[in-house]
């Protein structure tokens, strides 16, 4: 064998190895982040009152905001870290999980300011062997954590066990209750976007992720993007003439406007421009919890006014400590403000986030709620009553 040959061989073979072991390094790397920026204050399983769990049993759970799909955890398996799989979600009796995608985030992100320079997520699709159009394609991003829940969906069919059922209209949702109502274990999946800097500044690329199954958008994420301003973007503007028209487009299609990380100034655009209620997916009350993205009585009030509907979250950004107590006082602040009507469960689940307990401790908030002196109805209403209502109300009928 020639020398040039010889080294050909031994320059493939070291690009191999080092092609395998980035991977392994990224692989390893990624279920790392997950473990290290998802936790639980107090590990599960969880054991509330009997009286909080008995009526945990009548209530039909939606929560409004999780992002599980950005993780490579397998959604159909039990895990020890993290806040949401299946098996979980079967235990805290959620009839209805909202999955967010997240595809992409600054790094050093913070509260206050962010540009959209760099970005977190490339490393995570690489290292989940995303397909390589979606390591530079926002939008694929987003497709392809869509194909992820569909094909959950599909595999949990035929493992035969709890069966996770994608909702697309009113229909689905209400043939997904019907379901549940005769015993048969199935939990509800809904898609929706964290920001829509997926639709890289053309209106047509919404119309591609509502056919491949997202019915709430949210408008923006930790930074400015060309439909408006985030709370904690760098102009945190309003509407831009693509905002407006992106609006006027959901609106059309009968689909959702989420305003969770929205700039004051884009809550009071979007609320002017739209003829349909907004939903806040996850977010706080500055009433019991000051902060750049928490809603004030103000806010609280036209988005009710409006019909919209309010999730509150988990998070320490959101209720200042990651207790159920500190939930419990957010809820009760949010209701004397704008009803009890327009008020929801709102985790942010999995979004980097440190909550009190997992997605299989709902009990431990029918018992915070209880304790702050909500009646079983107000109860049954935020954990999921309201939500079940407004999205049977609001989805495309079919």
């Amino acid at each position: 064998m020639s020398r040039t040959r010889l080294l050909r061989r031994l320059v493939a073979a070291v690009l191999v190895l080092v092609v395998v072991a980035l991977t392994v390094v990224l692989t390893v790397g990624a279920d790392l982040a997950d473990r290290s920026m998802n936790h639980v204050v107090t590990a599960g399983p969880y054991a509330a009152s009997p009286a909080a769990e008995s009526l945990l049993r009548a209530i039909e759970v939606v929560d409004l905001h999780a992002d599980a799909l950005l993780w490579p955890r397998d959604l159909l398996e039990r895990h020890s870290y993290g806040h949401v799989d299946l098996p979980r979600l079967q235990d805290g009796h959620v009839a209805l999980q909202l999955f967010s995608v997240v595809t992409k985030t600054p790094r050093g992100i913070n509260y206050e300011r962010n540009t959209d320079d760099t970005d977190n997520i490339t490393l995570l699709a690489i290292a989940q062997r995303y397909p390589v159009r979606a390591w530079f394609s926002l939008r694929e991003r987003a497709r392809w954590q869509a194909r992820r829940l569909a094909d959950a969906a599909e595999r949990s069919v035929k493992d035969g066990g709890v069966t996770l059922r994608l909702v697309r209209s009113g229909a689905d949702l209400a043939a997904l209750l019907a379901e549940r109502r005769a015993g048969r274990p199935v939990i509800g999946a809904l898609l929706a976007t964290e920001g829509l800097h997926p639709i890289e500044g053309r209106l047509d690329n919404l119309d591609t992720l509502a056919a491949d199954g997202f019915r709430v958008f949210g408008l923006t994420h930790f930074f400015d993007n060309e439909v408006g301003g985030s709370a904690h973007g760098v102009d945190k503007g309003g509407l831009t003439s693509l905002g407006r028209a992106v609006v006027a487009r959901i609106d059309s299609l009968g689909l959702l406007i989420d305003l969770a990380h929205a700039s004051p100034r884009l809550v009071d655009d979007v609320l002017g421009a739209t003829r349909r209620p907004i939903v806040v997916s996850h977010a706080g009350v500055r009433g019991t919890c000051p902060g750049p993205r928490n809603l004030s009585d103000d806010q609280l009030r036209r988005i009710a006014a409006g019909g919209g509907l309010v999730g509150i979250g988990y998070w320490d950004g959101a209720i200042c400590e990651p207790t159920a107590a500190a939930f419990a006082r957010a809820v009760v602040h949010a209701i004397s403000v704008a009803g009890d009507d327009h008020i929801a469960l709102g985790s942010d689940f999995d979004g980097s986030t440190t909550t009190p307990f997992d997605a299989s401790g709902m009990g431990l908030v029918v018992a915070a709620l209880q304790g702050a002196g909500l009646s079983d109805a107000q109860i049954g209403k935020v954990m999921g009553g309201n939500a079940l209502r407004f999205l049977l109300a609001h989805l495309p009928a079919r």
